[in-house]
This record gives C-alpha cells, sequence and structure tokens, in this order.
C-alpha cells in the first residue's frame, strides 16, 4: 500500500470526524454538514456501539458520500472478518491496547487504511507513537480516560492540546477528546490540528447524536483558518 502523505494546501478547512453514529438522521446530519468521516463503534461497553445489521445499513447510507471508519477496541478475528464482509469500512480505528503484530495484522480489513488511537496526558504520552507509526496511516490523539472509566474514549475529557503545538508527527493525525462547538476553535488554535474528531460533545446524552449539534460543529470546526498547512486527507496517497 503507497504511504499516506499530507496535501499542503494554506487556508484550507479542518476535516471533520463524526463519531459514534448509530442512527440515520444523525448520519445524514453529518453527511450534510461536510462530515468526511463517519464513525461507527463497535464494543458492546459502550452507548454508541452499534450491532453489524446497523452498521451495515449506515454504511450503505454513507458509501460514497463520507469515508466510514469502524470504531474497534481489542477485535477478534471473527469480528474483523464480520466488518469487512458486513460493513467493509473505509478505515479501521483502533482503540485498545493492540499491540504491533495485531495491528500489521487487521489491515487487510480495513479497504484503505489504519488509525491508531493513542491517549494522551503529558508530551511523555507521544513517545508510544514510534512503536506504531510503521504500521498505520494515521493516528487520533484522545485523552486518557478518567480514573474508574469504562470506556477507552468518548469520555468527553480534554487534554492539553498545546503538547502537540510544535509536534511533528510522522503520520496524519485528528485531535480528539472533549471537543464541543463552543472550543474547537481554540483547540484548532492550540493544537495546530488539521482534522478533528468528535462524538459526545454533538450528543444530548450519551450514545444519542443531535443533528442541530452536529451541523453546528462542523460548522465551527470547517471555517478556513490559514495560520498553518493542512495535510493530506488519510485516504489520499501518493
Amino acid at each position: 500500500m503507497p504511504a499516506t502523505v499530507f496535501l499542503t494546501t494554506e487556508g484550507s478547512m479542518v476535516e471533520v470526524k463524526i463519531c459514534g453514529l448509530s442512527d440515520e438522521s444523525s448520519l445524514d446530519a453529518a453527511i450534510a454538514g461536510g462530515a468526511r468521516y463517519v464513525g461507527l463503534v463497535f464494543f458492546p461497553k459502550s452507548p454508541r456501539h452499534v450491532s453489524l445489521d446497523q452498521a451495515a445499513a449506515l454504511a450503505n447510507r454513507a458509501r460514497g458520500k463520507a469515508q466510514i471508519v469502524a470504531v474497534i477496541v481489542d477485535a477478534d478475528d471473527a469480528l474483523l472478518q464480520a466488518l469487512a464482509a458486513r460493513v467493509q469500512p473505509d478505515f479501521l480505528q483502533l482503540h485498545g491496547a493492540e499491540s504491533p503484530a495485531r495491528i500489521s495484522a487487521s489491515r487487510p480489513y480495513a479497504k484503505t487504511g489504519l488509525i491508531k488511537a493513542v491517549p494522551l496526558a503529558t508530551d511523555k504520552d507521544l513517545a508510544a507513537l514510534s512503536r506504531f507509526s510503521s504500521l498505520v496511516d494515521a493516528f487520533l490523539f484522545d485523552a486518557k480516560p478518567p480514573a474508574g472509566a469504562h470506556l477507552p474514549g468518548g469520555n468527553g475529557a480534554a487534554f492539553d492540546w498545546q503538547i502537540l503545538a510544535d509536534f511533528r508527527s510522522p503520520k496524519p493525525w485528528f485531535l480528539s477528546g472533549g471537543l464541543t462547538l463552543d472550543n474547537v476553535q481554540e483547540a484548532i488554535a492550540a493544537s495546530k490540528a488539521t482534522a478533528v474528531d468528535v462524538s459526545s460533545g454533538v450528543e444530548t446524552t450519551p450514545g444519542v447524536k443531535d443533528r442541530t449539534k452536529i451541523m453546528a460543529f462542523l460548522a465551527a470546526a470547517q471555517r478556513p483558518y490559514p495560520q498553518h498547512p493542512n495535510p493530506q486527507h488519510p485516504d489520499q496517497t501518493n
């Protein structure tokens, strides 16, 4: 597979992933608002978990309009095979404690590539990237789960965005964790993010997306900004 690279287009809009979608109405709002990526969660402990039947229907509705991301947590072979057959995701987002060997074994089940979630609390946590940078196509930087949390992501927690301000990542990356309509522009400016991911920040209750919040978040996140180059989308290759 060709290496993924970034496009440097001054003044381009930030790319947005709306994650944890579970119904047609919120999916349609994400697509209509210009989301480039839509995330479907496959983790029974999550309030955003979808069945294979739900996911297949949503993926078919989104196909050709947005990139489909299947979010998994230490998935076994049976789930990976079922996802490839029923959902046909463009990307797999690995949000667990997957080893480098397990990440490599997951690649055949994604049409385009792999995204590895990396939990951050301090800049020292960025050292973890060296284990995965040759194996994945993009990173997703999320806040470390609060003590006692049952979910590896989607907790509505943020981290210090300045950690990423001068960081030169070996791969494209998404900023995630605690983003909302009210803070997404501040987060983009502080971190120099060029792609963002939101889930709980566009919900009324855990797992229940709000069309109005989705549209408003997309409008806020996609305001053109000239401060720094915009990377190429993770699905674009040499």
